[in-house]
């Protein structure tokens, strides 16, 4: 099984007698893989294109704003224009009507509020989410934003991280006190990440919000890291953190459908689903 940016690179090598919007396509595709920046050296060699053609690609990207080229002038990272279309695709999928029914159906089956939600920056994004019929609950839309260090997702998306990544992510974004709960401290937050790593779930203990808990689990992905999270949340008099393990089996087959969706939604081949013990889903 590949990795994401292996995967990537084998389809370079497929591209790399395509159409040129195919290849600066593949380009593209290889950058936004990596979890670091990349340098002209580097991307000539993984993709195996001639160096300047390497260069005027990465010329036609940094105009169109799809990249960045950072202050050294030498490494390039995605810009904020191919960031905003990952953003939308994954809020507008033609995969979201599908998506909706296996949450509205998670939600009936437990009686909570649900999201689905992925990593957006330094940021947790919500792809979808489903309203509980209790009269007391928290109102968030679709397309809402929250820190990734005192949520659930956030956790999970964290403690899937290396540890250099997570800090490289965290360093200019300061872990903002919310509630008497909120981790505030690198040191304390790794800890925390350890533990979700050995339990395979997160949860925001009224660290967000006071009043509020959720639990949040990685959906599996065909190969690599995962982006997104499904996640339950409810007010604290309803749910606690030491009752919330005891909803895990049924987050664990919502993550499986939403993970049958996304394969038989994309070009990747049907492949078994990843136990939540597996490689592709070690948080």
């Amino acid at each position: 099984m590949f990795s994401p940016t292996q995967q990537v690179a084998v389809e370079s090598r497929e591209f790399a007698d395509s159409t040129p919007g195919l290849r600066l396509f593949a380009l593209l595709e290889l950058i936004g893989s990596k979890d670091h920046f990349v340098s002209l050296q580097s991307l000539t060699e993984e993709t195996g294109f001639p160096k300047p053609t390497v260069f005027r690609m990465l010329q036609t990207l940094e105009t169109a704003g799809l990249i960045i080229r950072q202050s050294d002038k030498r490494q390039y990272g995605t810009g904020t224009r191919l960031r905003r279309f990952a953003e939308s695709l994954l809020l507008n999928a033609t995969q979201v009507g599908t998506r909706h029914a296996v949450l509205q159906a998670l939600v009936d089956d437990l009686g909570e509020t649900c999201n689905i939600t992925a990593l957006s920056g330094n940021e947790i994004l919500y792809l979808d989410r489903v309203e509980t019929q209790e009269p007391l609950r928290f109102n968030l839309q679709s397309g809402s934003r929250v820190p990734i260090h005192c949520s659930a997702s956030g956790k999970v998306l964290l403690a899937n991280m290396p540890r250099a990544q997570r800090h490289k992510l965290l360093r200019y974004a300061p872990l903002k006190q919310l509630t008497a709960n909120t981790i505030t401290s690198l040191e304390a937050l790794d800890e925390e990440l350890k533990q979700v790593q050995s339990d395979g779930f997160a949860i925001d203990n009224e660290e967000f919000m006071s009043g509020l808990v959720c639990m949040a689990i990685a959906v599996p992905t065909a190969h690599g890291r995962s982006n997104q999270c499904v996640a339950v949340q409810a007010p604290a008099m309803r749910l606690t953190a030491a009752d919330a393990a005891a909803l895990l089996p049924k987050l664990r087959g919502a993550a499986a459908a939403l993970f049958e969706i996304e394969t038989e939604g994309s070009a990747v081949a049907p492949r078994a689903t990843p136990t939540p013990n597996s490689p592709q889903n070690v948080i």
